[in-house]
């Protein structure tokens, strides 16, 4: 197996972005003559409650098989990321070509060898192969009430196919031989082929499980999650039209009086702060490349979301990542873009700064994927990701990424870079008055991410256990659909907070919209901490930092796309509130 190896310059960062596109593995269409080769690809062997703590099958003693010669094997991106670790078996195996129960080689077993099995066995170790990407698991082996512990020696493969392709395989492990040092274990495996009825496109379904998405608990959580929208959009709709109204109402009159009875009246509300609100906010540079890359997340998950739901990317190994990194790539225009234009319309002069925008992202993921990477090294885990992956990445950033946001960035400041605000800003900050804890930006930020949470809550769990344990999350309608909520009660939630905040004569709204809508990462990361410790048996130092590790990266990520959803949402309200008034 040849890791991917990257090469300086853009025609290369072209051609190692290509290899991102989902293809057959093993080069093959899926498609066999009788008698051609068929190979057994050996993945990866772990604890079975550490699903991402592998390591390469061959580091537990096991022996290879007699063959050598294999059909020539390409590794995309996805799957180094992923820590697929394919090796050949050294199995003779051919399109139904039935092979009698045989040896196929000898383990020469010693003490050293012999506690290591017994440390798997142990620990429970499963391993994973793949026919045709078809994964199979067995177990290495298992301890009896005596405190002996057995192998399994004997590999029985079932093949089904249907016309010239692979539609199924099952693994029955058998062969169970006493572990005793100084003694010689013989492997052996037999293939019996049998037609099958199953269609290939259906063959991937034996693998999904229905009755763990249970789909009547989906659609009431949708319903659940719908109802809570329909109830959000109406309560800010008549709170806000009946109150917008009244405040219309108030100013309309506050304009007909001369300026005598103006200074007597009782003037108060979001209008005091007209000069104010479309202020700059501060840090305008980190502002706007946070909503810019908000703004891509969003695309980067729709496309994919809808891209799943057209094809099944569960079906091939590494093609969601290896999507989601060409999708990545592909939408940085999309960042440039929103984050060039806001950074103009708020003043911004330091162009030349805006590849932070570029690199957030990657920057916050290869970072924490590097960290990781050491502790996998040092545990010798397959999530180890190869020197040459690392530089395909640095050059999809550099080579890809970069041009096309800056591009991005130009066209924003060219096309939508003029302020257009209904206001003049006044040169001298208005004072912000005193008010009540609970309209202070701190506690409307910390609340503003609970209803988010809530319509999403459910869902999370099903992604954390398809992620975090041996289930295939295929239910990208479901998905879908619980984005569009997410959106929707975000940006009622963040326009209720914003109107309070201005009501309150607190002009600081920009980075209060942001956070409020941000702040349902929070809650997410929070909720991972009572997954990890009530929902899964995880164990280990690597186990446990690679979690917690991309939990973190995940919850943020998806706190900056809610942020950015809300502001984007919280920005066309204060546009239209401030344009309806006539302010002097």
């Amino acid at each position: 197996m040849r890791p991917l190896r990257g090469a300086p310059g853009v025609a290369a960062a072209a051609a190692l972005l290509l290899q991102l596109l989902p293809r057959g593995a093993d080069e093959h269409e899926h498609t066999y003559q009788d008698k051609e080769e068929v190979v057994l690809w050996m993945n990866t062997v772990g604890p079975y409650h550490n699903r991402q703590e592998t390591y390469k099958y061959f580091s537990l003693p096991f022996c290879v098989g007699s063959k050598k010669s294999i059909s020539h094997y390409h590794e995309i991106l996805g799957e180094a990321l992923q820590g697929v670790e394919l090796e050949f078996s050294g199995l003779d195996i051919k399109f139904k070509d039935d092979v009698m129960p045989a040896t196929y080689c000898e383990i020469d077993l010693d003490k050293e060898k012999r506690d290591v099995f017994v440390y798997a066995i142990k620990n429970h170790y499963w391993y994973q192969m793949y026919i045709d990407d078809l994964p199979i698991w067995g177990i290495v082996g298992e301890a009896d009430e005596n405190g002996d512990y057995y192998l399994w020696t004997y590999k029985k493969l079932e093949i089904g196919f249907n016309g010239n392709r692979i539609v199924d395989v099952n693994l029955t492990s058998e062969g169970r031989v006493k572990l005793v040092p100084n003694t010689k274990i013989q492997m052996s495996y037999s293939v019996k082929w049998k037609k099958s009825d199953v269609k290939f496109e259906d063959r991937f379904d034996k693998y999904l499980d229905p009755s763990f998405f249970q789909h009547r608990i989906h659609w009431f959580s949708i319903f659940n999650s719908f109802m809570m929208v329909i109830f959000l959009v109406g309560l800010v709709s008549m709170i806000l039209m009946r109150t917008l109204r009244k405040d219309y109402a108030r100013y309309s009159k506050e304009e007909e009086m001369d300026d005598m009875d103006r200074d007597l009246g009782d003037e108060y509300g979001w209008k005091q702060v007209h000069g104010d609100v479309f202020r700059p906010s501060s840090h305008p540079l980190i502002f706007s490349s946070l909503i810019g890359s908000g703004c891509q997340i969003f695309a980067v998950s729709l496309i994919v979301i809808i891209v799943a739901m057209i094809e099944d990317l569960y079906t091939e190994r590494g093609s969601m990542l290896s999507t989601a990194i060409f999708v990545y790539a592909a939408t940085s225009p999309v960042n440039g873009y929103f984050g060039g234009s806001l950074y103009a319309r708020q003043g911004g002069r330091r162009w030349i700064k805006m590849f932070i925008g570029a690199f957030l992202i990657p920057a916050m993921v290869c970072g924490m994927a590097f960290f990781i990477n050491f502790i996998a090294i040092y545990y010798h885990a397959s999530r180890a990701i190869p020197f040459g992956t690392m530089v395909a990445v640095c050059c999809i950033c550099f080579f890809v990424i970069l041009p096309l946001n800056l591009v991005g960035t130009i066209l924003g400041r060219n096309l939508s870079g003029q302020p257009n605000f209904p206001c003049r800003v006044n040169a001298v900050p208005h004072p912000i008055s005193e008010k009540k804890w609970f309209m202070e930006p701190a506690a409307i930020v910390c609340l503003g991410g609970i209803l988010p949470f809530g319509s999403i809550f459910i869902e999370m769990y099903f992604i954390f256990t398809s992620f975090w344990a041996y289930k295939i999350y295929y239910v990208y309608g479901f998905m879908m659909l619980v984005l569009v909520i997410l959106c929707i009660v975000t940006v009622c939630v963040t326009i209720v907070c914003t109107y309070f905040l201005l009501n309150a004569e607190d002009y600081r709204w920009q980075w209060t919209s942001f956070l409020s809508a941000a702040s349902t990462a929070i809650y997410v990361y929070m909720y991972s901490f009572y997954y990890y410790f009530f929902k899964i048996k995880m164990y280990g130092l690597f186990q446990t930092l690679f979690y917690f590790g991309y939990m973190a990266v995940f919850s943020t990520a998806l706190g900056i796309m809610c942020g950015a959803i809300g502001y984007m949402g919280t920005s066309a309200f204060v546009q239209k509130i401030y344009t309806k008034v006539k302010i002097d």
